[in-house]
Protein backbone atom coordinates (compact mmCIF):
# COMPACT_ATOMS: atom_id res chain seq x y z
CA UNK A 1 0.00 0.00 0.00
CA UNK A 2 1.35 3.26 -1.11
CA UNK A 3 1.17 6.20 1.37
CA UNK A 4 0.04 9.87 0.16
CA UNK A 5 3.50 11.17 0.55
CA UNK A 6 4.75 8.67 -2.39
CA UNK A 7 1.70 8.73 -4.49
CA UNK A 8 2.85 9.56 -8.01
CA UNK A 9 1.82 12.13 -10.38
CA UNK A 10 -0.04 9.64 -12.44
CA UNK A 11 -1.76 7.88 -9.39
CA UNK A 12 -3.38 11.40 -9.08
CA UNK A 13 -4.53 11.59 -12.31
CA UNK A 14 -5.89 7.97 -12.07
CA UNK A 15 -7.96 8.29 -9.22
CA UNK A 16 -9.59 11.82 -9.97
CA UNK A 17 -10.48 10.05 -13.64
CA UNK A 18 -12.42 7.40 -11.61
CA UNK A 19 -13.75 10.07 -9.16
CA UNK A 20 -15.30 11.97 -12.32
CA UNK A 21 -16.22 8.81 -13.91
CA UNK A 22 -18.75 7.73 -12.04
CA UNK A 23 -20.36 11.35 -11.13
CA UNK A 24 -20.08 14.49 -13.02
CA UNK A 25 -18.09 17.04 -10.68
CA UNK A 26 -17.53 20.68 -10.56
CA UNK A 27 -13.92 22.21 -10.42
CA UNK A 28 -14.19 23.33 -6.74
CA UNK A 29 -15.30 19.43 -6.01
CA UNK A 30 -12.02 18.08 -8.04
CA UNK A 31 -9.99 20.51 -6.09
CA UNK A 32 -11.25 19.55 -2.27
CA UNK A 33 -11.15 15.81 -4.03
CA UNK A 34 -7.38 16.67 -4.37
CA UNK A 35 -6.58 18.51 -0.66
CA UNK A 36 -8.14 15.39 0.85
CA UNK A 37 -5.61 13.05 -1.13
CA UNK A 38 -2.93 15.14 -0.09
CA UNK A 39 -1.70 16.11 -3.40
CA UNK A 40 0.73 19.45 -3.94
CA UNK A 41 -0.56 22.56 -4.57
CA UNK A 42 1.26 22.65 -7.87
CA UNK A 43 -0.30 19.04 -9.10
CA UNK A 44 -3.78 21.02 -9.23
CA UNK A 45 -4.02 22.94 -11.94
CA UNK A 46 -2.44 20.27 -13.99
CA UNK A 47 -4.69 17.40 -13.05
CA UNK A 48 -7.55 19.49 -13.74
CA UNK A 49 -5.96 20.92 -17.08
CA UNK A 50 -6.15 17.14 -18.08
CA UNK A 51 -9.24 15.91 -16.68
CA UNK A 52 -10.80 19.20 -19.23
CA UNK A 53 -8.82 18.02 -21.95
CA UNK A 54 -9.97 14.59 -21.64
CA UNK A 55 -13.77 15.70 -21.27
CA UNK A 56 -13.71 13.95 -17.60
CA UNK A 57 -14.74 17.49 -16.29
CA UNK A 58 -17.02 19.55 -17.87
CA UNK A 59 -19.08 22.52 -15.54
CA UNK A 60 -21.64 23.10 -18.27
CA UNK A 61 -22.47 19.23 -18.21
CA UNK A 62 -22.54 19.20 -14.71
CA UNK A 63 -24.97 22.35 -14.36
CA UNK A 64 -27.10 21.20 -16.18
CA UNK A 65 -26.98 17.59 -15.03
CA UNK A 66 -27.33 19.07 -11.58
CA UNK A 67 -30.37 21.46 -12.10
CA UNK A 68 -32.27 18.27 -13.56
CA UNK A 69 -31.51 15.83 -11.47
CA UNK A 70 -32.18 17.73 -8.36
CA UNK A 71 -35.74 18.89 -9.51
CA UNK A 72 -36.43 15.44 -10.71
CA UNK A 73 -35.30 13.98 -7.34
CA UNK A 74 -35.33 15.88 -4.72
CA UNK A 75 -38.29 18.17 -6.10
CA UNK A 76 -36.53 21.34 -5.46
CA UNK A 77 -37.15 24.68 -7.47
CA UNK A 78 -35.12 27.27 -9.38
CA UNK A 79 -34.03 29.36 -6.22
CA UNK A 80 -32.25 26.62 -4.16
CA UNK A 81 -30.84 24.52 -7.51
CA UNK A 82 -29.37 28.04 -8.09
CA UNK A 83 -27.77 28.60 -4.69
CA UNK A 84 -26.44 25.24 -4.38
CA UNK A 85 -24.66 25.98 -7.62
CA UNK A 86 -22.95 29.12 -6.95
CA UNK A 87 -22.12 27.59 -3.73
CA UNK A 88 -20.45 25.22 -5.70
CA UNK A 89 -18.84 28.09 -7.57
CA UNK A 90 -20.52 27.81 -10.52
CA UNK A 91 -20.54 30.72 -13.01
CA UNK A 92 -24.30 32.41 -13.75
CA UNK A 93 -24.13 31.55 -17.22
CA UNK A 94 -23.77 27.91 -16.66
CA UNK A 95 -26.49 27.99 -13.46
CA UNK A 96 -28.63 29.85 -16.19
CA UNK A 97 -28.20 26.88 -18.64
CA UNK A 98 -28.34 24.65 -15.95
CA UNK A 99 -31.91 25.84 -15.41
CA UNK A 100 -32.71 25.80 -18.89
CA UNK A 101 -33.00 22.12 -18.42
CA UNK A 102 -36.04 21.89 -16.38
CA UNK A 103 -38.65 22.01 -18.85
CA UNK A 104 -41.33 24.81 -17.49
CA UNK A 105 -44.75 22.69 -18.12
CA UNK A 106 -42.76 20.00 -16.12
CA UNK A 107 -41.79 22.53 -13.52
CA UNK A 108 -45.39 24.11 -13.18
CA UNK A 109 -46.97 20.37 -12.82
CA UNK A 110 -44.62 19.41 -10.44
CA UNK A 111 -45.32 22.46 -8.04
CA UNK A 112 -49.34 21.78 -8.34
CA UNK A 113 -48.74 18.10 -7.53
CA UNK A 114 -46.08 19.45 -4.75
CA UNK A 115 -47.81 22.15 -3.32
CA UNK A 116 -51.61 19.27 -2.97
CA UNK A 117 -49.42 16.74 -1.44
CA UNK A 118 -47.33 19.70 1.44
CA UNK A 119 -50.76 20.92 1.89
CA UNK A 120 -52.57 17.47 2.74
CA UNK A 121 -49.57 15.74 4.83
CA UNK A 122 -50.08 19.16 7.12
CA UNK A 123 -52.54 17.92 9.69
CA UNK A 124 -52.38 21.38 11.82
CA UNK A 125 -55.62 22.53 13.07
CA UNK A 126 -54.58 26.16 13.41
CA UNK A 127 -54.97 28.10 10.14
CA UNK A 128 -52.49 30.22 10.58
CA UNK A 129 -49.84 27.83 11.90
CA UNK A 130 -50.53 25.41 8.98
CA UNK A 131 -49.80 28.17 6.27
CA UNK A 132 -46.60 29.09 7.79
CA UNK A 133 -45.53 25.10 7.69
CA UNK A 134 -46.82 25.02 4.37
CA UNK A 135 -44.66 28.41 2.99
CA UNK A 136 -41.70 27.21 5.07
CA UNK A 137 -41.60 23.79 3.56
CA UNK A 138 -41.70 25.28 -0.09
CA UNK A 139 -39.44 27.80 0.55
CA UNK A 140 -36.90 25.44 2.24
CA UNK A 141 -37.15 23.64 -1.17
CA UNK A 142 -35.94 26.62 -3.27
CA UNK A 143 -39.99 27.43 -4.60
CA UNK A 144 -40.41 31.13 -5.49
CA UNK A 145 -41.94 32.84 -2.74
CA UNK A 146 -44.59 34.52 -5.54
CA UNK A 147 -45.54 31.39 -6.48
CA UNK A 148 -45.84 29.44 -2.84
CA UNK A 149 -47.85 32.59 -1.01
CA UNK A 150 -50.11 32.58 -4.30
CA UNK A 151 -51.10 28.58 -4.16
CA UNK A 152 -51.67 29.27 -0.19
CA UNK A 153 -54.28 31.55 -0.84
CA UNK A 154 -56.11 29.38 -3.42
CA UNK A 155 -56.07 25.91 -1.22
CA UNK A 156 -56.77 28.04 1.91
CA UNK A 157 -60.19 28.80 -0.06
CA UNK A 158 -60.64 25.29 -0.70
CA UNK A 159 -60.24 23.59 2.56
Amino acid sequence: MTSLSTTSPEEYLEKMRYYCSYQERCHAEVVQKLYSLGAPQLMHDEVIVHLLQHNFLNEERFAKTFALSKFHQKKWGKIRITNELKQRQISAYLITKGLQEIPSHEYEETFETLTEKTWQAITEKNALKKRKKFCDTLLRKGWESELVYEVVKKLEKNS
